[in-house]
């Protein structure tokens, strides 16, 4: 979703006027400065051992709960599994929505993706493998800004530490 700020250059008043008179129709102008731009925010992380392949979960805070949980059509990404994007010195690049509380289960995308029955969260909280898998975490922005070469110039010069540390 993209939304967009626009700025007039009239009063209430007078702009509503000459709208109505058909006049000055171009006072609405596009304010590239104040440009917001929403959507999912990129989330690079390293875990401490490796997990690639394992179905991400949301666990409480006090971790004796799960309270988020993919379906199996949720483990996709652009009509593939979700594995995260391998990035420079061990981060990932996350495709799934995981947050500071992710733990990950012993099941893979792949079997996940295949399963005929929905797990309860009682029944996956049984088949967590890591509820404290982070060593690092951060929130890099929106996701549009970024394509995987520039995440790898941001990592390699040590910029990513300027973002938001979640873990």
């Amino acid at each position: 979703m993209l939304i967009i700020v626009l700025t007039i250059n009239a009063s209430l008043e007078s702009c509503t006027k000459h709208f109505k008179n058909g006049k000055n129709k171009n006072k609405m102008q596009l304010s590239k400065n104040k440009e917001q731009v929403t959507g999912p925010s990129t989330i690079i992380y390293k875990t401490r051992n490796d997990y690639y392949d394992l179905v991400p979960v949301t666990l409480s805070p006090d971790k004796k709960s799960i309270v988020s949980f993919p379906g199996t059509r949720d483990v996709f990404y652009k009509g593939k599994l979700a594995y995260p994007e391998r990035l420079h010195q061990g981060f990932l690049l996350d495709n799934r929505g995981i947050n500071e509380n992710v733990a990950f289960l012993t099941m893979t995308y792949d079997l996940f993706s295949k399963l005929q029955k929905v797990f309860s969260a009682d029944e996956l909280f049984k088949m967590i493998k890591d509820d404290d898998p982070l060593t690092e975490m951060y929130n890099c922005g929106n996701r549009s800004q970024w394509d995987i070469e520039k995440l790898n110039q941001l990592i390699d010069s040590g910029k990513y530490k300027k973002f938001k540390r979640l873990k």
